[in-house]
């Protein structure tokens, strides 16, 4: 007779406790202990007991297993392609995460329907039923196109009946929607719990690695943006995908936060349209579509996402505060780093900014969190402030110090032939102290050592009229 007893177990960070708490010790959440009961089955003592993925393991030459980039399974999609490193690998684990809303569930299905033309595809469903999904197919299908009969579709909850859809249709690609919705009746606790969730990935896991079909799992996110569940969840998987953007604007940026078969930080651009999402395979020239020319307050800065350069426009805007103490309100870029630049531009400038509410937006809803985007913004920011426009066809590439001085970020010949490609002539980079790798010459490029000298090249006025004043050491 197996032992029964019960345990609490913290919803958001997985920390068990004997007895129930308001307050998880471990993450600080509140009423977050949900209570479950646990049965204790008896080990099998048996020494042939099955263990592992197969149930059987024997080691051998690291040169008889297969395994190269040619076995990834081609995705119609490049942009979803460019994000998981070239195509679906095989027995690979996928996490797809994202805010409610925001066209996980879409692009899912576009992906199922493409694949579905050359790969035996099962979508499964926890959250929607069958006719709820056969209507937002017939609105990604074009008008005389027809459905392929490799697409299978199934809404279910119990894990065991996935397992025995698998098993039965053998698909090459299996789509979960949801995880959190998923269940295994062996557990008494309900769905979406730890525990629920951390046993329903791995047994998806094994599933991938033991019969080589590509699992893709979406996953709800907390109001803080991270998947919710435990952090193990993001361990069991092999990818880790964010789909990112704000749901009242047309763009979703696709990004990669871990990536076991290709490279971290990709990112693809889709726009949100009445059929469904739609690559955007120059997602610059897009993001500089609508930009003011010769406005003040607008400057133009080339970011690294991942191996893919993007020209993004940096807005800054200052007003005289109507409150004691100044307000710092960045949408896009990180707030400290924000704090920064506008210390740098008082103390090395010596623009008066210690007044003045600052505003600094990224167009498009983009996240940039590299430093590279630096000089932009405190460009845009004095711009705004003595109200006197950049050069228009000038992009800015730098990190600052905290001594006013610029550094040179990494691969600096990328962004340099991405923004003459755009059709800029002109680039204020920070000063090369060493030279490695060459820069393209069919750019005019302006070596700045501080952002004194930066911000004279980039308003293209005479020393006598730059803005603020130069302190000294810079």
């Amino acid at each position: 007779m197996p032992k029964t007893y019960s345990r609490y177990v913290c919803q958001q960070c997985g920390r068990v406790a004997a007895a129930p708490m308001g307050k998880c010790p471990q993450c600080g959440s509140f009423n977050s202990m949900v209570e479950e009961v646990v049965r204790e089955e008896s080990p099998v003592k048996s020494p042939n007991a099955a263990r592992g993925l197969t149930g059987r393991t024997s080691p051998r030459p690291i040169g008889e297993f297969g395994g190269s980039d040619e076995d990834r399974l081609h995705v119609p999609m490049s942009e979803f392609a460019r994000v998981l490193g070239g195509g679906i690998v095989p027995g690979s684990i996928v996490l797809v995460g994202g805010d409610p809303g925001i066209g996980k569930s879409t692009l899912m299905l576009q992906m199922a329907l493409d694949m579905a033309k050359s790969q035996r595809v099962l979508y499964v469903s926890g959250e929607e039923s069958e006719r709820q999904i056969k209507m937002r197919a017939d609105r990604l299908m074009e008008k005389d196109e027809k459905f392929s009969p490799d697409l299978f579709l199934v809404t279910e909850t119990n894990l065991s009946a996935i397992l025995d859809h698998v098993r039965e249709i053998k698909p090459t690609l299996l789509v979960v929607d949801s995880i959190q919705t998923v269940y295994l009746p062996e557990l008494d606790s309900s769905a979406g719990s730890v525990s629920q969730v951390r046993e329903c990935s791995s047994q998806l896991r094994e599933l991938a690695k033991s019969s080589g079909v590509s699992v893709f799992v979406i996953g709800h996110v907390t109001k803080e943006g991270v998947i919710a569940g435990p952090r193990v969840l993001e361990h069991i998987v092999d990818t880790v995908l964010y789909l990112e953007g704000d749901r009242f604007q047309a763009y979703r940026l696709l990004r990669s936060v871990k990536n076991r078969f290709g490279a971290t930080a990709e990112v693809g651009v889709f726009e949100m349209r009445e059929r469904g999402l739609v690559e955007v395979p120059n997602p610059s020239e897009a993001f500089l579509a609508e930009r003011m020319i010769n406005a003040p307050g607008s400057a133009i800065a080339v970011t690294m996402e991942g191996t893919r350069p993007l020209l993004v426009e940096m807005q800054g805007l200052t007003s005289p505060t109507q409150f004691g103490n100044a307000r710092r309100t960045p949408n896009g870029v990180d707030y400290n780093r924000l704090l920064m630049i506008a210390a740098v531009l008082m103390r090395r400038v010596g623009l008066k900014l210690s007044e003045q509410d600052i505003f600094v937006n990224v167009v498009g809803g983009v996240k940039i969190d590299e430093p590279a985007a630096d000089l932009a913004i405190a460009a845009a920011i004095a711009s705004s402030m003595k109200d006197i426009s950049i050069r228009a066809d000038a992009a800015l590439i730098g990190e600052i110090g905290l001594a006013g001085e610029l550094r040179l970020p990494g691969q600096m010949p990328v962004r340099l032939r991405e923004a003459q490609k755009l059709g800029f002539k002109v680039a204020i980079v920070p000063k090369r102290l060493r030279k490695a790798e060459p820069w393209p010459t069919n750019i005019e490029i302006i070596e700045a050592r501080s952002v004194y000298e930066a911000l004279q090249a980039a308003f293209h006025i005479e020393k006598k009229e730059i803005p603020g004043r130069k302190v000294a050491g810079v």
